[in-house]
């Protein structure tokens, strides 16, 4: 598999090169970038809302009347439903609803849980918030795994490490903006309505944010539309491979070590983002405004961030080498924030930098070792890989801090992210004794496309050469009269040279 890049796919990139137009076309630059803008708009809602409960910790547990542990079923309960429903829905926009409706639904459907979540603290019922965060997960990583489809699709080949880097930056400023403006909104909404109902209200107006990604989702899918009946007729005669749910038994070594590493190392990320707000108010002594912001710093730098390191990972390559940086310094920060009282700020500004980078260059190796038509399934199965991680070690994190402090929760993460640091050296390992694929630069990497191709020529040319011959002809030699006839019988002679009929006797000369 690690030597199939996309041995059926690359059909749109492809038309992307190709296919004529100007940049005002369907699949010229214009396009692409309307393209990559509702992209990025695409998931800006779902990262804006499931924030939420960070940025309101203390109020919730206040009003909710909640112990830390409890509070932490709030993300624990986003993630559970996609331990297996973020697989099923790469493998329905694969083979079920395509990328175009898939997408839409999945934004509605975060949009509906959002209201849900709202509803629960104005009917005083965390029960069904809880249902709340779980709609909104089913919607939210499937919506996630649409929008790497997406990217994939539009820009393979052309920048995808700073296209990936974009959108995760758009996405974080989404999560960088809940965590400045919902504790202000809230203060607001509180002077009208009191407790939990301003707590609801103040969920529901988030809800915007959401219906805004779904009607990114509708324009992207009429923009893909349209690209896609401007290239019917270069893509008509193509063959399609189908994806089936046995393809994951045959996804590389390389794959599964990338889900470990991207396993183990949010697991550091998101349960200190969705529980740092008190730990920045207990240990570092400050306000619920402040701590909020530090909080938020990881999504600012982020934001700032993504596209510029996407862009260094596209000019250089190193993949490999850019995530192994990544991990050693979000070590350094979360020991920062474990045994010092260093300002938070810089080791949240190291972390926000560690963090992007490691997203830039780690989420475009999948698209490396998978085959284009199977992207939908394994991009699902990272991230339900991803949320069984983080279902787990969110509840785990909320007990450890409510048993054992903030310092013990510091060692739990440092334990994971050795786990993905070994992880990244394994498969570093791995792909320096199969292609080197991951770890090229990116002359390297085109040379080895380029020669991939080449081969895949030559090896059809030979099939096809191969197919003309019977088995009689490979076993027993032609006579030079014979591979005449054929010769002539090829280029249409019916009716043969004197010299060449049969009765002839100088027909059986040998060649020279």
């Amino acid at each position: 598999m690690l030597n199939e890049t996309s041995e059926a796919g690359d059909d749109k990139s492809e038309i992307f090169l190709t296919h004529g137009g100007g940049c005002c076309s369907p699949g010229g630059a214009c396009y692409r970038y309307l393209a990559l803008t509702l992209m990025c708009f695409l998931g800006f809602g779902s990262y804006f809302c499931y924030d939420n409960p960070g940025a309101l910790q203390d109020v919730i547990v206040k009003d909710m009347s909640l112990t830390t542990a409890e509070f932490s079923y709030l993300y624990a309960s986003y993630s559970w439903p996609n331990v297996i429903l973020c697989f099923v829905g790469g493998f329905l926009i694969d083979r079920v609803f395509g990328i175009r409706f898939g997408t839409a639904l999945y934004a509605f459907i975060v949009f509906v849980g959002q209201v849900v979540v709202a509803l629960g603290s104005l009917l005083d019922s965390f029960l069904l918030m809880i249902l709340g965060r779980l709609i909104f997960g089913i919607g939210g990583e499937s919506l996630a795994v649409a929008q790497n489809y997406y990217a994939v699709i539009w820009f393979r080949g052309r920048e995808l490490n700073m296209v990936f880097g974009l959108q995760l930056s758009f996405a974080r400023l989404g999560s960088a903006v809940n965590f400045i403006i919902m504790g202000p909104l809230h203060k607001y909404v509180h002077h009208y309505f009191k407790g939990r109902e301003g707590l609801g209200v103040s969920l529901l107006i988030a809800s915007l944010t959401c219906l805004i990604s779904f009607i990114a989702a509708v324009g992207l899918a009429w923009l893909d539309k349209k690209q896609e009946s401007d290239a019917n007729q270069t893509e008509e005669n193509e063959k399609k491979d189908e994806v089936k749910l046995s393809d994951v038994l045959d996804f590389s070594p390389a794959f599964w070590l990338i889900s470990v590493i991207c396993v183990a190392y949010y697991i550091a990320i998101f349960p200190l983002i969705a529980l740092g707000k008190v730990f920045f108010m207990r240990k570092f002594g400050l306000s619920a405004d402040d701590a909020n912001f530090v909080n938020s710093m990881l999504y600012i730098i982020s934001t700032i961030a993504s596209p510029m390191l996407g862009l260094l990972v596209d000019k250089t390559g190193w993949n490999l080498f850019w995530v192994f940086i990544s991990i050693c310094a979000t070590i350094g920060a979360h020991a920062l924030l474990a045994f010092t009282f260093v300002n938070p700020y810089y080791a949240m500004a190291i972390l926000g930098v560690a963090y992007s980078m490691c997203a830039g260059a780690l989420w475009p190796m999948v698209s490396m070792v998978i085959p284009e038509y199977q992207l939908g399934s394994a991009y699902g199965v990272a991230q339900a890989c991803q949320n069984f991680g983080l279902a787990i070690c969110t509840m785990l994190a909320g007990m450890i801090v409510d048993n054992g402090g903030y310092l013990m929760l510091e060692i739990f993460f440092l334990f994971w992210l050795f786990i993905s640091l070994i992880a990244c050296l394994c498969v570093w390992f791995y792909d320096m004794n199969t292609t080197g694929m991951l770890n090229m630069t990116v002359s390297q990497r085109a040379d080895y496309e380029l020669n991939k191709a080449k081969n895949k020529l030559i090896e059809r040319t030979r099939a096809h050469s191969s197919a003309d011959v019977s088995p009689y002809e490979v076993i027993n030699p032609q006579s030079d009269f014979q591979i005449r006839n054929r010769y002539l019988s090829r280029i249409g002679a019916t009716t043969l040279p004197v010299h060449l009929d049969p009765s002839n006797a100088m027909v059986f000369r040998t060649l020279r």
